[in-house]
C-alpha cells in the first residue's frame, strides 16, 4: 500500500532516520505526537470496552468475556509491538495506515458482532462456535494494532528531537495512560448512555481516523512520498466513508436486528441505564413478551404458571406486610393483593424504567391488575443488597424475590449468602422467604447452589419446580439457539426459619388456577430428583455461579 523510501546513496544517512521535516517548532511538534496518542490511547480503550460490554450482553458471565477479551487484547498487543519493529524505517507511514485500519475495524466491530447475534442466534455452545470465535478474532485484530501504535509513535517522537529513551518512554506512556483513562471514563458516562453502543463505537473510529490522519498527513507530510501521501489520504477518506456511512444506518440496522432477534411486533424498546428493555406483542390477540437483555423475563402465554408458583406457597401463613425484591413489573404484586388481608406491599426494583412500563403501557398494567394504583402498593428505585443493607429488622412476613436468574454476573450478589443473611435479617420470626432460582432441568447445579446457599445463612429449605416454560428464548444467560435447548422449567426454594416451612397454600386463601395441593407435593418430589449434594455455598468473595 505505502510506496517504500528509495534506497539512500552510500555515505549518506537515509532520510527517514534523521531529524524530521516539520512544519512547525519541534516544541509544537512533540505536543502534537503526545496529543495523538492521548488520543489513539483513548480511543484504543473503548474499543475493549465496548468488545467486553457487548460480549456480556449477548453471552452473559461478563466475567468471563472481560477475561478472554482483555486477555486475548493483551498477548496480541505485545504481538503488534514485537511486529511494528519491522516498520520503523517508514514509521509515518505504516503509522497513518495503521490507524485508517483501527478505526475500520475497531469503529465497525460492535455492528459486526451484533450482527452476528440477531442473524444467527449461535451464541450458546462451545467456545468453537462461529461468533464466539469472531469476539476472539476482533479481540486479536485489535490488539495486534493498538500494540503496534506505541513503537511506532516512539521513533516519531525520537525523529522530532532525541532524547534519552527513558525520558521519550515517560512522556510516551503518560499520555497514553491519560487517554486510557478518558477514553475509559468517556464510554460509560458519555458514549453509552448519550449515542449507545453501535453509534459510540463508529464515533469513537472516526476520531482515532482523523487522529492519524492529521498526524501523519500534517506533521510528517515531508517524510512521505507523493504517492503514499495520496495513498494514506484515500484510505482515510475510505474508512471515515465507510464509517460515516454505517452511522447514517445504524437506526435502520438496530431496527432490523431487533426483529430478527425478537420478532416483527417489536412495540417498545429502550436502552437505559441498566438494560435493554424491550416489549413485544400485548395487542390484537398476540401474547406479550417482556424482554430484558435479550432474555425473555414475563411472557403473556405462561407468566401466571410462574407467578402462582412464585406468590401462592409463600402465602402459607402470616402475610399482612409483603417484600418482593426485584418484580418491576407488577405480576408478582398481582399475585400478593389477591389475598384480601395484605396491608403493604414494598416493591424493590432496580430499573426504573421498567416500573415505568409496568405504570404506563397498556398491555402491561392489564397484565398486571394495575397494581400500581393500588395504595397499598409502594416502590423503591435501588439495588436490592443495598437497600436490604438499610432495611428495619422484622419488618415482613414474606419476602419474594424475583430477580434475574443466577448465573448472570450481574445477579451474582443477589444470590450470595451475604444477601440471604441479609434477607433473614429483615424476615419476621415467623416469615418466609421464596426465591425464583432459575431452570432445575437444564441448570441443576445452579439451582442447588441457591439452595445450599439459603441455608447456609441459616434458611430451612423446601425447594419446588413447575413445568410451562415458552419456548422460544432462554432465562438464563445463554440464548440458545433453538426452542429444544430453552429450559422448560422453573426452581424455587421456600425457605423460613427456625422450621422447615410447609409447600402448601394458604387454607383461606385465593384458589391458584396451575396449583393445587397434589400438584405442589408432585413438583417438590420432581426438584428433588434432581438433587446434588455437596456443593459449596456462594457468597461475595467466593461466587459458585
Amino acid at each position: 500500500m505505502i510506496e517504500p523510501h528509495a534506497p539512500a546513496p552510500p555515505g549518506t544517512t537515509p532520510p527517514w532516520t534523521g531529524p524530521a521535516r516539520l512544519p512547525v517548532r519541534p516544541g509544537t511538534g512533540r505536543f502534537y505526537v503526545l496529543a495523538c496518542v492521548f488520543v489513539c490511547a483513548a480511543c484504543g480503550l473503548v474499543y475493549e470496552l465496548q468488545l467486553v460490554a457487548l460480549a456480556s450482553y449477548l453471552i452473559g458471565d461478563s466475567v468471563t468475556q472481560a477475561s478472554v477479551v482483555l486477555s486475548v487484547m493483551v498477548f496480541a498487543m505485545g504481538i503488534g509491538s514485537l511486529a511494528a519493529k519491522r516498520l520503523r524505517w517508514r514509521a509515518a507511514a505504516a503509522f497513518g495506515a495503521l490507524e485508517a485500519l483501527l478505526a475500520l475495524v475497531g469503529g465497525c466491530s460492535a455492528m459486526a458482532l451484533y450482527a452476528v447475534f440477531a442473524w444467527t442466534g449461535a451464541w450458546g455452545g462451545l467456545w468453537a462456535s462461529g461468533p464466539r470465535c469472531l469476539l476472539v478474532a476482533f479481540s486479536l485484530a485489535i490488539g495486534l494494532l493498538i500494540g503496534a501504535e506505541v513503537p511506532l509513535l516512539m521513533e516519531l517522537i525520537q525523529r522530532i528531537r532525541r532524547q534519552d529513551a527513558g525520558g521519550a518512554v515517560a512522556d510516551l506512556f503518560a499520555a497514553d495512560y491519560v487517554g486510557a483513562l478518558v477514553g475509559g471514563l468517556a464510554f460509560p458516562f458519555l458514549l453509552l448512555p448519550l449515542l449507545g453502543q453501535l453509534t459510540g463505537t463508529l464515533l469513537t473510529g472516526t476520531v482515532n481516523a482523523l487522529a492519524g490522519a492529521v498526524l501523519v498527513l500534517g506533521l510528517f507530510r515531508g517524510d512521505l512520498p507523493r504517492r503514499a501521501r495520496w495513498l494514506l489520504l484515500l484510505a482515510n477518506l475510505a474508512a471515515l466513508a465507510l464509517l460515516a456511512t454505517a452511522a447514517a444506518l445504524v437506526d435502520d440496522f438496530e431496527r432490523a436486528a431487533r426483529q430478527a432477534v425478537y420478532g416483527q411486533d417489536v412495540r417498545v424498546a429502550v436502552q437505559t441505564g441498566v438494560q435493554e428493555v424491550v416489549l413485544t406483542g400485548g395487542t390484537d390477540g398476540r401474547p406479550l413478551g417482556l424482554f430484558l437483555d435479550g432474555r425473555l423475563k414475563v411472557s403473556g402465554r405462561d407468566e401466571h404458571r410462574y407467578h402462582e408458583a412464585l406468590v401462592h406457597p409463600a402465602m402459607n401463613g402470616p402475610h399482612a406486610r409483603v417484600l418482593v425484591l426485584g418484580g418491576g413489573d407488577g405480576l408478582a404484586a398481582r399475585e400478593v393483593l389477591r389475598f384480601p388481608d395484605v396491608r403493604r406491599v414494598d416493591i424493590v426494583e432496580l430499573d426504573e424504567a421498567v416500573v415505568r412500563l409496568a405504570r404506563r403501557d397498556p398491555a402491561l398494567t392489564e397484565l398486571n391488575g394495575h397494581v400500581y394504583g393500588d395504595a397499598r402498593v409502594h416502590v423503591t428505585t435501588s439495588d436490592a443488597f443495598g437497600w436490604l443493607r438499610g432495611a428495619p429488622t422484622a419488618a415482613y412476613d414474606v419476602v419474594i424475590a424475583d430477580l434475574p436468574d443466577p448465573g448472570i454476573t450481574a445477579s451474582t450478589t443477589l444470590y450470595s449468602q451475604e444477601f440471604y443473611g441479609l434477607v433473614r435479617r429483615v424476615l419476621a420470626g415467623d416469615g418466609r422467604l421464596v426465591v425464583h432460582a432459575g431452570p432445575v432441568t437444564s441448570r441443576a447445579r445452579v439451582f442447588w447452589t441457591v439452595d445450599t446457599t439459603i441455608r447456609a445463612a441459616g434458611l430451612r429449605t423446601v425447594p419446588y419446580r413447575v413445568g410451562g416454560r415458552d419456548a422460544g428464548f432462554a432465562a438464563g444467560p445463554d440464548r440458545t439457539a433453538g426452542p429444544d435447548r430453552a429450559p422448560h422449567d422453573w426452581g424455587f426454594v421456600l425457605a423460613a426459619t427456625p422450621t422447615r416451612p410447609p409447600l402448601r397454600l394458604a387454607p383461606r386463601g385465593p384458589r391458584p388456577t396451575t396449583l393445587t395441593p397434589a400438584s405442589l407435593t408432585a413438583h417438590a418430589r420432581a426438584a428433588t430428583g434432581t438433587r446434588i449434594t455437596g456443593l459449596p455455598a456462594s457468597t461475595l468473595v467466593h461466587p459458585r455461579y
